[in-house]
């Protein structure tokens, strides 16, 4: 074989250089390189698999390793008409939602769009080339075919507004959540802050001359946001939230929002205020709110005891309060109805997302107030929600609502005349309160607990 060694070979004008003939190859040495052959469709092969963000070269193809997690690949910039790169999935691994690859277009269209695009496909092998500046780089071997553009979630139900590039859901009553299409990495994520508060209890009923009835506990207090990966959201969350979202699949979610607890029955017979209902979203259940308890005799008694729940209700003297966080989660969901401290006739306020509820006493006219709610600002403000409902004493004596949503005790008054709990405020879940005594028959009931709420967010947009 001869050898020739030149620094340069120049066509003369108007002639065809011509490399090789017939039935022959040109070929490179190993190691060299080339510019300006152009390509045919081909592409060479770096053989050592990429696993971190790369920004690809001109005729090169690429096995891209996701395993670890998403990828994101820079196309080359200032393409030219017959550019081409390729790119295979090295470890089966892209049709996982969060290891696709994302093909950054920098500045040219994919396709004629000018979306970023993904590659979700498992073993997926796509080679692209770039055709002018209407259609940008086109691909002209997909084995998946499925080169697809950023994807948001959407969905419908509930009442529907935004807040920057999220968009909420709200729920004050039972409906459906419908996911019609789930979000990609390169979108907005598969993933969905939430808030779901159940139903408040009721405040006790109260028939004694000296014993007020116990405010009933906050309906159980449920948040998660999406706090890292594709959909962060960057809204202020309460204490209480969990970790991450929830994940969606394209269905329908049933809705359901609790109604508050019935308040407790005062004169002639007294009754602890119910348990509020549980507000549902999948998966995720704001407990309702235990029931408050009834104000009635001296003589420890079933009804005197706060009810279990989300948050628990306060209870009258002699009586126990109610335990919250029931059934148990992580974060927990809400507190124990409050304690009354001897000799006294004043009850306790029910338990809040917050706080545990008040305590009664000691004497007549030291009221347990309802336990605090907790602030989110999952629907684009700040909001307080879930708080206890307040107990009350002898004569009508009761404390304040609480900011929260939680009612207040019976109204201040002489001896006789109404002497009911307020309600809880709908769609806080807040407690209701309890009921004051009086020397005379009259109105004593407690308050009804409010309503829960179900709160869904999710980003739609860039």
């Amino acid at each position: 074989m001869s050898t020739i060694k030149v620094n340069k070979i120049e066509k003369r004008s108007g002639s065809t250089l011509e490399l090789g003939g017939a039935c022959t190859a040109v070929t490179l040495a190993s190691g060299a390189t080339q510019t300006g052959f152009g390509r045919t469709g081909t592409v060479d092969w770096c053989t050592t698999a990429k696993t971190s963000p790369f920004t690809a070269t001109n005729g090169d193809g690429f096995f891209v390793n996701t395993i670890g997690g998403a990828i994101t690949v820079t196309l080359p910039s200032s393409p030219t008409a017959g550019s081409i790169v390729a790119f295979k999935d090295y470890n089966n691994s892209w049709d996982d939602a969060c290891r696709a690859v994302t093909l950054c277009r920098n500045g040219s269209k994919i396709g004629g769009s000018c979306n970023n695009a993904t590659l979700t496909a498992e073993a997926q092998s796509v080679t692209l080339i770039y055709v002018d500046g209407t259609k940008g780089w086109m691909d002209i071997h997909d084995s998946a075919a499925n080169v697809a553009g950023a994807l948001y979630t959407t969905a419908t139900g509930g009442t529907i507004t935004t807040s920057g590039d999220f968009k909420i859901h709200t729920f004050t009553g039972d409906g459906n959540f419908v996911v019609s299409q789930v979000g990609n990495c390169a979108g907005g994520g598969s993933k969905a802050s939430y808030m779901v508060i159940g139903a408040g209890g009721g405040g006790g009923g109260s028939r004694g001359c000296y014993n007020g009835a116990g405010g009933g506990g906050a309906g159980g207090f449920r948040e998660g946001k999406v706090a890292s990966g594709p959909g962060s959201d960057p809204y202020t969350a309460s204490p209480l939230v969990a970790p991450d979202g929830h994940p969606l699949a394209a269905q329908t979610y049933p809705i359901q929002v609790g109604g508050g607890g019935a308040a407790g029955q005062g004169y002639p017979q007294p009754a602890l205020g119910t348990n509020g209902e549980p507000s549902i979203f999948s998966s995720i259940i704001g407990a309702g709110g235990g029931g408050g308890g009834a104000g009635w005799g001296s003589t420890p008694s079933p009804t005197t005891d706060g009810g279990d729940g989300g948050s628990g209700g306060g209870k009258k003297h002699g009586g126990v309060a109610g335990s919250g966080n029931t059934p148990p989660v992580n974060p927990s969901q809400g507190n124990d109805g409050g304690a009354t401290s001897p000799p006294t006739n004043a009850s306790s306020g029910g338990g809040g997302a917050g706080a545990v509820g008040g305590t009664g006493g000691p004497g007549c006219s030291t009221v347990g107030a309802g336990g605090a709610g907790i602030t989110t600002s999952i629907n684009a403000s700040a909001v307080v929600r879930a708080s206890g409902g307040s107990g009350a004493t002898y004569n009508g004596c009761g404390a304040p609502a609480t900011p929260g949503g939680g009612g207040a005790g019976g109204p201040v008054g002489g001896p006789s005349g109404d002497r009911s709990g307020g309600a809880g405020t709908a769609n806080t879940g807040g407690g209701g309160g309890g009921s004051g005594a009086s020397s005379t028959p009259g109105d004593r009931c407690g308050g009804a607990g409010g309503s829960g709420i179900v709160i869904i967010r999710y980003k739609f947009q860039n």
